[in-house]
């Protein structure tokens, strides 16, 4: 059986993972998330997704057999990739220009296989419908810092989940990792879905 990696520091990327079943280890990348500015959102969270796993499938320190993933997830808003907010004044713009209405959330997703080195990559995208928030509401959210660590400014398993009134798709990729997807790719790189998880 693979050791399955985590190349993310997203708690809810692992939450989601270990309650699906599987008991990944976390190794965190250290990508330079900004050197890809410009590029189209869905291919923003794809190139940061591969660039996450081959950062961790390269070290030396891995257990041997182990499948890697890395995935990054941004906020598609009139064309524009939203990341995490830089500063609460940012969060407080974003949101502003986001409430009442829809978006895009794309995460990219890339599986590595360090026994045979293929590779497997894919971005899920999800529409999210956001509530018509006040102003106070607004300064009350990003006060509590929460959406100050999550891309788009805003989460949909925690505080923010109140101000998430629709998702159309997969809902464990707004959390930050796709399982129907996750599972495809897994699939794709000759391993079993139920054979990942712990036991």
């Amino acid at each position: 059986m693979p050791t399955f990696v985590l190349a993310s520091a997203s708690p809810a990327r692992l939450a989601t993972l270990r309650s699906a079943g599987l008991d990944p280890i976390v190794v965190v990348s250290g990508v330079d998330e900004s050197q890809l500015d410009g590029l189209p959102p869905a291919e923003l969270a794809l190139q940061l997704a591969e660039l996450k796993c081959a950062a961790v499938a390269a070290r030396d320190d891995l257990p041997a057999g182990s499948l890697v993933l890395g995935c990054d997830s941004v906020l598609e808003l009139d064309g524009e990739a939203l990341g995490k907010p830089e500063s609460p004044d940012d969060a407080v713009r974003r949101w502003q220009a986001m409430r009442g209405r829809t978006g895009v959330l794309h995460t990219g997703h890339c599986l590595r296989d360090t026994v045979s080195g293929r590779v497997a990559a894919a971005t899920a995208s999800t529409k999210v419908r956001f509530a018509d928030l006040d102003d106070d509401e607004i300064t009350a959210y990003v006060a509590t810092g929460e959406p100050l660590h999550v891309a788009g400014a805003f989460t949909v398993d925690g505080l923010g989940g109140a101000f998430v009134t629709g998702i159309e798709g997969d809902h464990h990729n707004v959390v930050g990792v796709s399982l129907p997807l996750l599972r495809e790719l897994v699939a794709e790189l000759g391993h079993r879905w139920t054979d990942l998880w712990a036991r």
